[in-house]
């Protein structure tokens, strides 16, 4: 479980992540990271899975296996760092495994994309 200090809540962080991060996607789903220029503090996750994905236990599931899966990766996270991550409708049927290795791919790509801006 993430801790509230690791979450993003506000709708201002994710748009702001989304539009001036960098993007990285795969076929289950999309990251947006963002470093903002001095930031301290926690590194924070946010994730978006839409009504596309699924009903809302379909939804609620994705969430708790990409929640479980970032909890591995907020020590990699540099401080002050916002991540979103975005289900992609074939997220649904993606088997647990394969849902954590893609998590884990697409965020290494994302951050790989930041470090050459």
């Amino acid at each position: 479980m993430l801790t509230a200090s690791h979450r993003l809540r506000q709708s201002a962080e994710f748009t702001r992540t989304t539009r001036n991060g960098s993007r990285a996607a795969q076929s289950l789903l999309v990251a947006h990271y963002y470093l903002p220029a001095g930031a301290t503090g926690p590194a924070k996750v946010g994730f978006t899975v839409s009504s596309a994905v699924g009903g809302s236990v379909v939804r609620h599931r994705v969430t708790r296996q990409l929640r479980a899966g970032c909890q591995v990766l907020l020590p990699d996270l540099p401080a002050g760092s916002k991540l979103v991550i975005r289900a992609l409708p074939r997220a649904a049927q993606a088997p647990a495994s394969q849902l954590q290795s893609e998590l884990r791919s697409v965020v290494r790509a994302a951050l790989a994309k930041a470090a050459t801006k």
